[in-house]
């Protein structure tokens, strides 16, 4: 059975799909016509249904959850693994509402837990996440809200931190930062769910067993990333919670539901279950 699959060329997702993709696992009888792009390319075209499986924000699932489920594993989730506020000089917070804000989206988990920590601050622009911290620099953003890699590369480039959005989530719920999973369309059956999440599992595994060593697969879309990046990439974003989300790791989604809820976020009702 071919299924099409959409995730991005960051390496935490190619890390996870590589063995699955190019053959270098069984996959139990499925095949699978893959798609790289952005994250907020994802978040569109879960929005219009268009992939039987595809990586996407949290923020996205909170309103395609009654077209897709959550699969248990291949998830980004973690603990000090937010995105950052940084501007090109220090700026007191609270002038945040006047900032006018470059983000990765209006769909990432980025920006769902910026709407979250400061309702107020709505000036933000849209951008293509990777060229964020370039138009901070060039001052036509008094702020920007990055993500992936840029975690590692801010400080390098002249950048101040004014909030870790990621600690904001921790303290304030004690919960696990939900980022982005990876759902399957909710027609398929649950055997057929499973099978998908055995072969995600697997390849993870695949990856983990030739680690350190990048494979080209993740080398080849890094966007001329270093090497050691790379490594801190996969190193933050693929972890215990990628291999199975667990109880742990189902309660920080079931949270990030609850307050989207709470705040007027999400609309109509939800199915009984965000999993398959």
């Amino acid at each position: 059975m071919e299924l099409t699959l959409g995730f991005s060329p960051c390496p935490n997702d190619t890390f996870i799909f590589d063995a699955m993709v190019n053959g270098k696992i069984d996959t139990h009888g499925l095949t699978f016509k893959y798609v790289m792009e952005d994250v907020g390319t994802l978040n569109a075209w879960a929005a219009q249904g268009k992939l039987d499986i595809t990586k996407l924000s949290y923020s996205t699932f909170l309103h395609t959850v009654n077209e897709y489920a959550l699969l248990h594993s291949g998830s980004a989730l973690g603990e000090g693994v937010g995105p950052l506020l940084v501007s090109a000089k220090p700026l007191s917070l609270d002038n945040i509402n006047n900032f006018k804000i470059a983000i990765p989206g209006f769909n990432t988990t980025a920006n769902l837990l910026l709407t979250l920590a400061y309702p107020q601050a709505t000036n933000k622009t849209e951008m293509l996440f990777s060229d964020i911290e370039q138009a901070v620099l060039d001052g036509r953003f008094d702020a920007g809200l990055i993500i992936h890699e840029g975690r590692f590369t801010y400080q390098a480039k002249g950048l101040t931190k004014l909030m870790d959005m990621g600690d904001w989530w921790e303290q304030t719920t004690r919960a696990a930062i939900p980022l982005g999973g990876i759902v399957v369309r909710r027609k398929f059956d649950t055997k057929l769910a499973a099978t998908i999440d055995k072969v995600i599992k697997e390849s993870i595994a695949y990856s983990w067993r030739n680690y350190p060593e990048l494979a080209q697969f993740v080398k080849d879309n890094a966007q001329e990333m270093e090497e050691d990046v790379m490594r801190q990439h996969i190193n933050l974003y693929v972890n215990h919670y990628s291999d199975d989300l667990g109880e742990v790791g189902r309660n920080a989604i079931t949270t990030l539901f609850d307050k989207a809820k709470a705040a007027g976020l999400i609309k109509g009702e939800l199915p009984a279950s965000v999993f398959y």
